[in-house]
């Protein structure tokens, strides 16, 4: 699907704020509130706008430590990829993870509560697995730009 401006305004105003409403948008984009509500469905139906989510404070629900751990895996016959990933997508403490070049096989963005649960998760799920043959991990000071949002000047 080709894009013009105005769908790179929609979906730039919608990566600031995916809960606006078509009349809202409208005022943003400078378009009328259906000619916004026609081009979001299609910016959906192209698979451009792939859903909405609220960001959520991690910390102040409790999420008070995040780690990058990379991951090595022992084997890397047809199977691991699909097994690995099995596993980290039934992992609720791992927030993101990502196959990746360079001297770790995936790097994996974990949310928990504390260093107790980081160590049990670390300890008692990540190294037992099967298929993982080393981890290393950094532990988060602090965070310095943290955002989904891509940039569209150059669509």
């Amino acid at each position: 699907m080709r894009i013009d401006s105005f769908d790179r305004a929609i979906l730039d105003a919608l990566q600031r704020d995916g809960a606006m409403t078509n009349a809202a948008l409208a005022e943003v984009v400078h378009l009328s509130a259906s000619q916004c509500s026609r081009r979001r469905s299609a910016l959906e139906a192209a698979g451009l706008i792939e859903g909405y989510a609220a960001r959520l404070n991690a910390g102040k629900l409790g999420f008070g430590l995040r780690a990058v751990v990379r991951v090595n895996l022992k084997d890397h016959g047809r199977g691991s990829d699909g097994d690995f990933g099995a596993f980290v997508r039934a992992s609720p403490e791992v927030a993101s993870a990502f196959s990746v070049s360079g001297d770790a096989d995936y790097i994996l963005d974990i949310r928990v509560r504390d260093l107790e649960a980081f160590a049990e998760f670390v300890h008692g799920q990540l190294l037992p697995h099967p298929l993982v043959s080393q981890v290393r991990s950094d532990i988060v000071l602090k965070t310095l730009k943290d955002r989904g949002a891509l940039d569209l000047a150059a669509v």
